[in-house]
């Protein structure tokens, strides 16, 4: 007895998900480290040197430790781009 073709999808279905998860897992994630300025719900805000670093946050976030102004922390985020707008390559000049 033949098994219905669903089950050859699904195994296409899983394998485009766990191969679309592999790559975001395989983003690069960066660190910054420092004092915090300022905490809300959606921002921490770090002293980096003589710069405010400011890095979105949501309820996903892990916060490990007692999150407040002036404790030092370590932060790990990941670049995402949020809009792209593309314009044509610019044309060669031509040469004589």
């Amino acid at each position: 007895m033949m098994r219905p073709a669903r089950s050859g999808i699904a195994g296409v279905l899983l394998a485009g998900l766990l191969a679309s998860s592999a790559a975001m897992a395989a983003t690069k994630t960066y660190q910054v480290t420092g004092p915090v300025l300022e905490v809300n719900d959606s921002m921490i805000a770090v002293q980096k040197g003589k710069d405010r670093w400011e890095i979105a946050r949501d309820a996903s976030t892990k916060i490990t430790g007692d999150l407040k102004v002036g404790a030092k922390v370590t932060i790990e985020y990941r670049m995402t781009a949020t809009a792209v707008d593309a314009k044509p390559a610019a044309k060669p000049a031509k040469t004589k």
